[in-house]
């Protein structure tokens, strides 16, 4: 096996979940999947149809940005994913999608509160949105600052990236990331269903009330606390 062969074959199939899940229009969005003893990870080239994409055409980069192997140009947002991956360091896999309903969230400047057991058996927060960039930051090194503007905003939440695997940048779109690129696409599925029916609860009753603690608190605990019983493992 070529010493780069699974992580590209990882990100090759992650991405092509992205049109079949309804997560991406032409090529819209990226996933990448790293390599953390070798401190790289393999990410979608640019602007590249997910019809003619392949394994071989992943693009292999270093946690500072820097390509390491293959002949095209990596994903614009290259640089997020190499911030996100030398911060946060337990994850194998980022997701960025432009969904619908997730970046309509976004565009709005709002977290998705906690409306039912779908978002609960998840997580326990609101799914953050990170304040808009500042003029500065947008005129520098965008996207290597989208980075900082995703870990801000959980600091700022006082919430891990462990415990939130999902967050919407605002005025742009979702990021999601797990322990592996496969995790990272089901974050990614997940937040965009999350962000239709909180939507949809909002559209039938504008002062819809968040979901109370005592059934976020089930619904988390029941597949993810120590006494879990959710499934077969």
């Amino acid at each position: 096996m070529k010493k780069y062969e699974y992580i590209r074959q990882a990100a090759y199939e992650a991405n092509m979940q992205l049109p079949k899940l309804g997560l991406v229009l032409f090529t819209f969005g990226n996933v990448s999947a790293a390599d953390r003893n070798e401190k790289v990870f393999a990410i979608k080239p640019s602007g590249v149809p997910y019809d003619q994409l392949s394994a071989e055409k992943m693009v292999i980069v270093d946690f500072d940005g820097n390509t390491i192997e293959g002949d095209l140009r990596p994903s614009s947002d290259t640089l997020t994913h190499a911030v996100l991956y030398k911060h946060f360091e337990t994850i194998g896999g980022i997701a960025h999608t432009h969904s619908c309903y997730a970046t309509a969230w976004a565009q709005s400047l709002r977290d998705i509160p906690v409306y039912g057991t779908t978002h609960a058996d998840h997580t326990t927060y609101d799914i953050p949105c990170a304040a808009p960039m500042s003029d500065e930051m947008i005129k520098g090194n965008y996207e290597y600052e989208t980075g900082f503007q995703i870990i801000s905003a959980l600091k700022e939440k006082n919430i891990s990236y462990e415990e939130m695997e999902m967050i919407l940048v605002g005025n742009h779109a979702p990021f999601t990331w797990g322990k592996t690129a496969e995790k990272a696409v089901y974050n990614s599925a997940v937040l965009e269903n999350i962000a239709q029916m909180a939507f949809i609860t909002e559209s039938i009753k504008a002062d819809a009330l968040r979901l109370k603690d005592a059934l976020i608190k089930k619904h988390y605990e029941r597949k993810h606390g120590k006494d879990s019983y959710y499934g077969q493992g």
